[in-house]
């Protein structure tokens, strides 16, 4: 007897299936008589999830091939646009609140980090700030002294020739 199922393809944990016309005593994915279409559950974007030819499909039937559960969802939701787009839509609705969750995740950690911020802020000038006019004094101070010095020693120079 002829049946028309899927037989798996792809990666470990990257399934893609084939919609195929084999023979229902061979294994699920050894050799077929034909392929029908294919599947791909993890499609995401522009990548087509579901593709069919739905005149091979209505030859098989018409030889009397059985079809499998799954396929028979699949023709379903491929024949009947709005099936999809619901689905899409769900899908949608998930994304919009997970990327709402970790907007307000990221939120609530940047506040945290800002009030952190704040008390370390709070309390380094301080601490810091007698330390930092102190050496500013130092510096001004010895700046003159290293000038003098400087202009001396060419005259000291031109005095020993």
């Amino acid at each position: 007897m002829v049946k028309i199922r899927l037989a798996r393809g792809g990666a470990k944990k990257k399934p893609f299936y084939s919609i195929v016309a084999t023979d229902s005593r061979k294994r699920r994915d050894s050799g077929y008589i034909e392929r029908i279409g294919y599947f791909n559950p993890v499609a995401r974007g522009q990548e087509v999830r579901l593709q069919l030819e739905e005149d091979r499909l209505s030859y098989w039937i018409s030889q009397g091939a059985q079809i499998s559960d799954r396929v028979k969802q699949l023709v379903k939701e491929y024949r009947d646009p709005s099936i999809r787009e619901k689905q899409l839509a769900m899908q949608a609705d998930k994304a919009a609140d997970k990327a709402k969750k970790i907007a307000a995740d990221l939120k609530a950690k940047t506040d945290l980090e800002a009030k952190e911020a704040a008390k370390v802020v709070a309390e380094a000038p301080a601490e810091e700030a007698p330390a930092e006019e102190a050496p500013a004094e130092e510096v001004v101070a010895e700046a003159p002294a290293e000038e003098a010095p400087a202009e001396e020693k060419p005259a000291e120079e031109s005095e020993a020739k």
